[in-house]
């Protein structure tokens, strides 16, 4: 029998909000990225979002977007910087649930994995605070000056995540049978199946609609959702109210 490993996507399942997202402010903040940016082609997608009327994922999909873009040819040393004050303050802000299992997994000795598609080197600070054993994250490729070139290597699908997992899988002899994995989106799909103990933290209505579709991961997933000072654990047979 293999190693027994726990596999945390980070955005929405362990932090509250996005790791991408709060290094876009902060870069706006240091004035790094011009402020006209935000109201010329965030804003709108934004305040539709807060009102939700609008999808989070359409929003986070076009600041994604525009974050790519404005980091090309910036030099990942400032960055960087930016970065580290981004997790000294937000570093934080997780569920607790999410983070009593991380706790849990480093009391039982399992190997711990964050698999994110936030950029490398936020996730990196990340990992490095909360001491997993490994990560794998959105890559932000950068030239021999090490300055971003505008190019990524995605890490926030559910095929590239697979692709992660099977790498720590034979690097560190996982046994997936008795792992546990945590996502919140499709996105996190094939980490939540591959898995014998899949946990889904505040799941979006689309992962929902795919779990109640998959007889397999239906009959073994665990569905928690935190809100305010309250953790509750759901059936996954939960009714999905059409608003």
């Amino acid at each position: 029998m293999g190693n027994i490993a726990a596999f945390f996507d980070i955005d929405g399942t362990l932090f509250r909000n996005s790791l991408m997202i709060e290094h876009f402010k902060k870069m706006i903040k240091y004035e790094v990225i011009d402020p006209s940016i935000w109201y010329g082609h965030l804003k709108d997608s934004y305040s539709e979002w807060e009102r939700r009327y609008g999808d989070f994922e359409d929003y986070l999909e076009k600041l994604g977007d525009v974050y790519v873009k404005e980091l090309k040819g910036m030099s990942k040393d400032y960055i960087e910087f930016i970065a580290s004050q981004v997790i000294k303050i937000n570093g934080d802000k997780v569920y607790r649930y999410t983070r009593s299992r991380i706790e849990w997994h480093k009391d039982k000795g399992h190997k711990i994995f964050f698999i994110s598609g936030a950029p490398d080197f936020l996730v990196e600070k990340m990992a490095k605070k909360y001491e997993v054993t490994e990560y794998k994250a959105t890559e932000y490729v950068v030239d021999k000056n090490n300055n971003f070139t505008g190019e990524i290597i995605k890490m926030w699908d559910s095929n590239n995540k697979q692709k992660a997992i099977n790498r720590f899988v034979d690097k560190y002899d996982v046994d997936l049978n008795s792992s546990y994995s945590y996502g919140d989106t499709t996105g996190d799909l094939s980490m939540l199946k591959m898995v014998g103990h899949p946990i889904t933290i505040n799941p979006i209505r689309r992962l929902l609609m795919t779990i109640k579709q998959d007889e397999q991961l239906y009959n073994k997933i665990k569905i928690i959702v935190e809100r305010k000072d309250v953790i509750y654990k759901l059936n996954p047979d939960v009714e999905i109210l059409d608003l």
